[in-house]
């Protein structure tokens, strides 16, 4: 996975805080590149199931194939995406708790 810990993180905290900040996940995702924006998806993918950790090269190239609206519209239609990541990012053996610690 190419996209930073930190940049996953900053999209959860921003998703755990919607109501408030939803601006701001909009704007940080739309300013993330066409890979970083695909490597959430694909890690929110995981994260829901719909794909496991192994899978992650697959679940990534259909990201990228598939992606038909901007992903920030995409991501914030997907219920419980704060969730999705942790999981997601959890599944992967990636640990998002010291870049959120960082980020507060």
């Amino acid at each position: 996975m190419d996209i930073s810990l930190s940049k996953v993180a900053q999209v959860v905290l921003f998703a755990h805080e919607i109501d408030r900040a939803e601006a701001e996940l909009r704007a940080f995702i739309g300013g993330l590149n066409e890979d970083e924006q695909a490597e959430l998806v694909a890690l929110a993918w995981i994260g829901r199931g719909s794909f496991e950790a192994t899978e992650w090269d697959e679940a990534l190239a259909t990201a990228l194939q598939e992606k038909t609206t901007p992903t920030e519209s995409y991501l914030l239609g997907m219920p419980h995406i704060a969730d999705h990541l942790e999981s997601g990012a959890e599944m992967m053996g990636l640990d998002l708790g010291e870049a959120e610690g960082e980020l507060l």
